[in-house]
């Protein structure tokens, strides 16, 4: 007589007992949870346009233009979508700020870009860099800010009667990340999104060793 289907089947594995490179499913699916993700707060980039710009003919004939140059040495102008700000130089350089990512930093630049060739400059060559993300991340543990300045020594600048953050100088990728002992950290100085994620990659061990 020939047995059945179930004769051949093992019992179900519960999902706490499955083994993934040493964890078992139920600790890693945990630990993976508890570790914050970087949230990107401001891209800023420059635009050249290649060619001068008188900035009072573009403060007066340009809608949400301001120019005072008493007191700053660019026209600023602020579009709504993307929200960011853009300060236009005479040089033909134009600064954009407050992003929120590099696609949305794009698209506000060449904004800023077609608003100053509508009001009478053509652009001889539109050269788009980004030249700073900035992300903040909240571990949501203390951090021991001592003992980091003590074993990353040649990384870090600590002088916690000056300023209460350590300022850890990554070299690959080149950024520095403000740590707070509240386990708040800001990194500065990536030039893409891949940059920020892997420093976090990078400082996270470091940060729960201390």
């Amino acid at each position: 007589m020939l047995a059945s289907n179930n004769s051949f089947t093992d019992p179900p594995l519960e999902n706490s007992n499955l083994v993934l490179g040493g964890k078992r499913l139920e600790e890693l699916s945990s630990s993976l949870l508890d570790v914050p993700i970087p949230i990107i707060e401001n891209v800023v980039s420059t635009i050249s346009l290649g060619v001068p710009l008188d900035l009072e003919k573009i403060a007066l004939n340009g809608r949400n233009i301001e120019y005072n140059p008493s007191r700053f040495g660019a026209a600023i102008m602020r579009i709504r979508n993307p929200r960011t700000t853009g300060l236009i130089f005479s040089s033909g350089k134009i600064v954009c700020a407050g992003a929120k990512s590099e696609e949305s930093c794009r698209r506000a630049s060449r904004k800023y870009a077609r608003i100053v060739e509508k009001l009478g400059y053509q652009a001889k060559s539109v050269v788009f860099e980004i030249q700073n993300i900035v992300a903040t991340c909240n571990v949501r543990f203390s951090i021991n800010l001592g003992g980091i300045s003590f074993t990353h020594l040649k990384f870090c600048t600590f002088e916690p009667e000056i300023f209460p953050g350590l300022h850890y100088r990554m070299l690959q990728p080149k950024v520095t990340i403000v740590i707070f002992p509240s386990g708040k950290l800001n990194i500065t100085g990536a030039k893409n999104k891949e940059d920020i994620d892997t420093a976090f990659r990078h400082i996270y061990p470091i940060l729960r060793k201390c």
